[in-house]
């Protein structure tokens, strides 16, 4: 069941209409806010959406380097398993 979620990014007051729990959505709220703020202190910017800009390239980064880092340890389990596996099946023939 959707509800509304009112939540300030970047100084700006939005209702959210969202299926998620209020607390996770203020947590990510909060993440995204903070990641702006710091951006706009890097970058000293005054144009807003040049900051939401960064801040969205930022968070992308993150995001493809958690996906690479998470694929780089299914492999690592699935190595681990086969090798494992293989293990196991050897020494069930002795």
């Amino acid at each position: 069941m959707k509800r509304s979620v009112t939540v300030q990014v970047a100084g700006q007051r939005l209702t959210l209409k969202t299926d998620g729990e209020e607390r996770q959505v203020k947590a990510l709220v909060a993440y995204v806010d903070a990641k702006f703020k710091e951006a706009q202190r890097a970058s000293r910017l005054p144009d807003t959406q040049a900051v939401a800009v960064l801040t969205t390239l930022q968070i992308a980064e993150e995001l493809f380097a958690a996906r690479a880092e998470l694929g780089s340890f299914k492999q690592k389990v699935r190595e681990r398993s086969e090798a494992l596996l293989d293990y196991l099946t050897r020494e069930a023939r002795i």
